[in-house]
């Protein structure tokens, strides 16, 4: 049966470039709407599609062919018969983060242990390669720290670059047990829910935040996990986290120019203006004043 999705309104990933053969995109819908992302790629291509929030599916041959994508599974697509060009739908608040690598480059990656991926192998060239499991909680860590982080704009490719290709290497390790006896209790998806919750939860009541007790309590782990868990999948403490992001909201509202600073200063949770310009400040090296005059 054919999918209609006549009347679905186009949504834009977000691309990143990392190198020749390489390429990153974000799909993000934070509408109320279902959105339709298409993205045209080559059969060259090796498509790696990791949803780490609600629904999408996958439409081939003009809808006759659905392929569903529910959060905290990936998907390995590889043709090299057809072309498989993205045609992403995805469900209000949604997420999926693709990494697309040329069949060359990935070989030139693993260059004399290429024979251990299966599709790299010399007895599977020309053959399709289709395999869809839970995203691993290493590999969870690493796709939250893509989505949340404090990098400098300048500084972003260089980072998603090194993510990208740490991404690469946890789904091809075949000792990914060992890569969590660093941090033992992370080692099953649930305690990474846990963690997420707390920042979805720090994040919605960022002007009055719970204290550690409370959030550790509401999310059901104990303090020391949440801390230690915290630092593991975001790369920063519970509240240096909480700063960033209402930082990151500060400079988004400014740059609207709908809000004045004592204005955006209230939004983001602080009680007077001089709390926040001081924050802001040490945050970014300039005022708020400055920061709009930059714009």
């Amino acid at each position: 049966m054919k999918y209609n999705n006549k009347n679905i309104a186009k949504g834009a990933p977000e691309i990143t470039i990392i190198d020749k053969g390489l390429i990153f995109l974000k799909h993000i819908n934070n509408s109320n709407n279902t959105l339709m992302y298409n993205f045209e790629i080559d059969k060259s291509y090796i498509q790696f599609h990791f949803c780490t929030k609600g629904n999408s599916k996958f439409l081939f041959n003009e809808g006759s062919y659905v392929f569903p994508l529910v959060s905290d599974k990936s998907i390995l697509l590889f043709n090299p018969n057809t072309e498989l060009p993205l045609n992403l739908l995805l469900t209000s608040n949604s997420l999926v983060l693709s990494v697309l690598i040329s069949v060359t480059k990935l070989h030139g990656l693993f260059s004399n242990e290429a024979a251990q991926i299966s599709f790299l192998n010399e007895n599977n060239i020309g053959n399709k390669f289709y395999k869809d499991q839970p995203i691993e909680p290493m590999i969870s860590i690493v796709l939250n720290q893509m989505l949340n982080h404090s990098i400098d704009r300048s500084m972003y490719k260089l980072y998603i670059r090194s993510k990208v290709f740490e991404l690469i290497s946890l789904y091809f390790n075949k000792k990914k047990e060992l890569s969590v006896e660093q941090c033992p209790f992370l080692n099953d998806n649930n305690n990474i829910k846990k963690i997420k919750t707390a920042k979805d939860i720090i994040i919605s009541k960022m002007v009055e935040p719970p204290t550690l007790n409370e959030l550790a309590a509401e999310v059901n782990i104990s303090l020391k996990k949440l801390k230690e868990g915290f630092k593991q999948v975001y790369g920063s403490s519970v509240y240096g986290f909480l700063l960033d992001y209402k930082m990151e909201v500060s400079k988004s509202l400014l740059s609207s120019k709908d809000y004045n600073v004592n204005e955006v200063a209230l939004k983001v949770g602080y009680s007077t203006a001089s709390h926040f310009i001081n924050a802001f400040k040490k945050k970014n090296g300039i005022t708020p004043k400055k920061y709009l005059m930059s714009i």
